[in-house]
């Protein structure tokens, strides 16, 4: 599948928007594009996402994903309920040195992200066709990110024990919530909270960053 079946408009936004990101938009455009084409395909028919319109996804699903590749780091990562691979794929283009572990329980979801990780070539990514909660891999991964999964305080109920001490929840908000900082767990801290600009997007985005205590 190559992105010829997509809008003549859609590369051009992908294009711009990446470079609104401070991202290399020519070497991540084709894969990028790739990705939206599989995705729009299988969407058809699996109801993968409510967002039908190749448009709007390079704003809502790559641009969003993408609005906090400055704060991820090398090592290993897990998308938790990533859904049809959403950041967890864009973010595994953007960092070819990031390993990700894509986690989806729903079926369908799942084989549309081993199709994907397979045409796409993402040789960092995996996928863990599992609940969050019983991934058996603990201590495993340097960050965690959800992107509208659950309340801060249930990421880390289902999620915590993937992280190793000391590493990072890159939780996506779409308003900054006192209330759910306010009932974090007893030894996790707040980072940083970072207000994130997607092009294109109206509305609020903002990126918790929620520390793992280390003992």
């Amino acid at each position: 599948m190559n992105d010829t079946a997509l809008p003549a408009d859609v590369a051009p936004r992908l294009h711009a928007g990446l470079l609104a990101l401070g991202l290399e938009a020519d070497a991540l455009s084709p894969r990028l594009l790739a990705y939206l084409a599989l995705l729009h395909r299988w969407n058809g028919t699996y109801n993968l996402t409510a967002v039908r319109d190749p448009g709007e996804m390079v704003t809502r699903h790559l641009l969003d994903s993408l609005a906090m590749h400055a704060f991820v780091c090398d090592g290993t990562l897990a998308d938790l309920g990533t859904g049809p691979g959403l950041p967890g794929i864009p973010l595994a283009i953007a960092h070819p040195a990031l390993r990700v572990t894509l986690v989806e329980s729903n079926g369908k979801k799942a084989r549309f992200l081993r199709e994907a990780v397979r045409q796409l070539g993402l040789d960092n990514a995996r996928v863990a066709e599992s609940r969050a909660e019983a991934l058996a891999e603990p201590a495993a991964y340097d960050a965690l990110t959800a992107r509208a999964l659950d309340t801060l305080s249930g990421i880390i109920e289902v999620g915590g024990h993937l992280l190793k001490p000391g590493g990072t929840l890159l939780a996506m908000k779409a308003v900054r919530l006192d209330e759910e900082i306010a009932a974090l767990p007893a030894g996790w801290s707040v980072d940083a909270v970072h207000p994130l600009q997607v092009p294109g997007l109206v509305g609020e985005r903002h990126l918790v960053v929620v520390r793992k205590p280390v003992a």
